[in-house]
C-alpha cells in the first residue's frame, strides 16, 4: 500500500466533497454528510480557509497521496467514499 506524499491535483476538490466532516466549518456549523461540496470549497476547487485557525483539524488531517488521489478525480472521490463507508459508525 502505497503512502507516497504529493501536491494536491488542480481542479480536483475530492476530498472537500467526498467524506464527512462532524466538526464545525465556517458557513457549515454542523459540519457536512459524506458526498455533499463543502462551502469553503471554491470554484477554483480549492479551499478558502486553508491555512487558516477555522479550518477543521481532519481538514489538516488529510494529506494528498498516490493511494488516496489516484488518476483523476472520479478514483479520489471513489476511494474517499469506500474510505467513509468502512469507517462510518455501526
Amino acid at each position: 500500500m502505497s503512502t507516497s506524499t504529493f501536491a494536491c491535483r488542480p481542479h480536483c476538490g475530492a476530498c472537500c466533497t467526498a467524506p464527512s466532516i462532524t466538526s464545525p466549518i465556517p458557513g457549515m456549523p454542523n459540519g457536512k454528510p459524506a458526498g455533499v461540496r463543502c462551502v469553503q470549497l471554491g470554484e477554483d476547487e480549492r479551499c478558502r480557509i486553508f491555512g487558516k485557525p477555522e479550518r477543521p483539524a481532519f481538514c489538516g488531517g488529510l494529506q494528498p497521496s498516490a493511494e488516496m488521489c489516484g488518476g483523476d478525480r472520479e478514483q479520489a472521490i471513489r476511494w474517499l467514499g469506500e474510505l467513509e463507508r468502512m469507517t462510518a459508525p455501526g
